[in-house]
């Protein structure tokens, strides 16, 4: 095979901008012209490999030996200034380690989450969700973004860590930076700043929550690796959760399959989350890995050290595994795959369907604002997320 770095540079798509946030599935469909893998630019001058395949996807989410999650190397090449590298560089949590450490980090999260009462979740979710309900129901309107989706995973995560709100307000200001990569820097610091302080609060005040279960866990975790492993768990449990909700409520609004009469019960809740987490899930493209040398793979040449992403959007609509019907398959690789796995997709799945469930049940005559097709959604080249959903309802 020739090697690639004798040929000239190949065009990459952008996956940044506001063309590549309308309509990715277009971008996605002239990438697979190039097959399993595609060379794409994730923001000006940073340039990646994002992974189209699905059967390549799990092959490189099943094999860290060769595709591991961090790359010093890299980091050093793009500098601290770099808009997609906090959302990208090596951190000490359990996403970005590999073998025995990324184990003993994993094992404190899984072991942690594990504890989390079903039914006390589901209390609180519905109890958040109806606070904020009861604040926009006389209106006859709403933006289920700014007054839903973006609020309410932020409610469950201060009360499953025991999180204090002025210190949840910070982490999601951070978080939110961070996946826009618009004020990435500022956002990053921010985001370390409240994960230090939510530390100190339950090491002084520990409770019956997912930070102290961390915090008393036998792997004995000290400040720093609590404060990145809660770095990982806000990233995880807010902004995808934000958008998981949306689209879901989205897709129930705008498609006919789900749509119909909302009332009555018989809400199509858990359909339309499996169609979202196939077609549009809310971590788009993420799951970066650096080889650590030269590979072939799947007629591509990937570079040591440059990062490779798996497209979990583009992976789960390959045309090769199409379906009609994707109701109950959770084969989809929107939680990722392999020893990465998310260990709170449980959690997530059940958080996004009461959270949509009691909407429906509070306002079942619930209607979209404009078309669907007029709907902005934010920039950036991991996830999938509208700025707005406004709808309007007969006052309650």
């Amino acid at each position: 095979m020739t090697d690639d770095r004798t040929t000239p540079e190949p065009a990459r798509f952008p996956m940044y901008g506001p063309e590549f946030a309308r309509n990715p599935r277009r971008v996605y469909a002239q990438m697979r012209a190039h097959g399993d893998l595609a060379p794409v630019e994730l923001s000006p001058g940073v340039p990646a490999t994002l992974v189209l395949g699905y059967d390549a996807a799990l092959e490189i989410m099943r094999d860290p030996d060769r595709f591991p999650r961090c790359s010093e190397v890299w980091e050093e090449e793009v500098g601290p200034e770099c808009p997609v590298l906090p959302m990208m560089m090596t951190r000490p949590n359990a996403l970005f380690t590999n073998g025995a450490v990324h184990a003993r980090l994993r094992s404190v999260i899984v072991d942690s989450l594990d504890r989390v009462d079903p039914a006390l979740l589901r209390e609180h979710v519905a109890d958040g969700a109806n606070r904020l309900i009861d604040m926009f129901a006389a209106d006859g309107k709403a933006d289920l973004i700014g007054q839903y989706a973006r609020t309410l995973p932020l409610l469950v995560f201060n009360e499953m860590f025991g999180c204090p709100r002025d210190i949840g307000d910070k982490l999601v200001r951070g978080m939110s930076a961070i996946f826009d990569t618009v004020g990435a820097e500022e956002g990053n610091a921010l985001l370390a700043e409240a994960t230090l302080e939510l530390v100190a609060h339950k090491r002084e005040k520990p409770g019956a929550d997912v930070t102290s279960w961390m915090l008393r866990h036998p792997a004995g975790l000290d400040d720093f690796e609590m404060a990145h492993q809660i770095t990982l768990l806000v990233g995880a449990g807010t902004e995808p959760e934000q958008n998981l909700i949306a689209n879901g409520i989205l897709l129930l609004l705008s498609n006919d399959r789900f749509g119909g009469d909302l009332s009555g019960g018989n809400l199509p809740v858990e359909d339309a989350l499996d169609e979202i987490l196939w077609t549009d899930p809310p971590m788009a493209s993420y799951g970066t890995t650096f080889p650590r040398q030269d590979i072939d793979f799947h007629g591509y040449r990937l570079p040591a050290h440059q990062p490779v992403l798996i497209s979990y959007a583009a992976a789960n609509t390959d045309p090769t595994r199409s379906m009609a019907d994707r109701k109950g398959n959770r084969a989809h690789l929107s939680f990722s795959g392999g020893p990465h796995t998310c260990p709170a997709k449980n959690h997530a799945r059940l958080i996004a369907s009461v959270a949509m469930e009691t909407l429906l049940d509070r306002l079942p005559d619930l209607e979209l604002a404009l078309p669907a097709d007029d709907l902005e959604w934010r920039p950036g080249p991991f996830h999938r997320a509208l700025t707005a959903l406004p709808v309007t309802f007969p006052p309650a």
